[in-house]
């Protein structure tokens, strides 16, 4: 496990409109903002994209990324952790949970979501907590490490 502490800071409340893509709008404006370090939670709708929804084979290093496409207008909740990448700029990973008709689609929302109508995010800002997202060799992922270690 690796870990740092951080302190609450400002909190800001969104709300995207139809269209706006996530996560590019909500890393954008952390970066104009700048908060380097922080919490995102989504509420809404989203209706475009491709959702993560897990690795094509678990053993397969890097893993090939499974994508399943968002049909139609869907309910969602998500949660995300913003670190800064190896650039400095604000990253966001975030998971969420989509609804439509009664069925459910859940992974890692990426670049080119889109927004149907609204999403509300509330940002929490995180002082003192020294991470970055470090792409690691083996699996891929840009991994939170301690900026103080690198």
């Amino acid at each position: 496990m690796k870990a740092c502490e951080g302190r609450m800071s400002r909190v800001f409340v969104i709300r995207l409109e139809d269209g706006d893509m996530v996560p590019e709008c909500i890393e954008r404006f952390a970066e104009e903002k700048g908060v380097s370090v922080g919490q995102a939670i989504l509420v809404g709708g989203i209706g475009g994209g491709d959702v993560v929804v897990g690795p094509r084979r678990s053993e397969e290093r890097p893993p090939e990324p499974m994508l399943l496409p968002i049909n139609g207008a869907h309910e969602v909740v998500g949660v995300g952790v913003l670190a800064p990448g190896e650039d400095g700029k604000p990253t966001l990973h975030i998971h969420a949970a989509l609804g439509r008709a009664g069925q459910t689609l859940t992974g890692c929302l990426r670049h080119g979501v889109t927004t149907w109508l609204v999403g509300e995010v509330i940002i929490y800002e995180i002082l003192g907590a020294d991470m970055v997202r470090i792409k690691d060799k083996q699996s891929g992922f840009e991994l939170l490490e301690s900026a103080s270690n690198r």
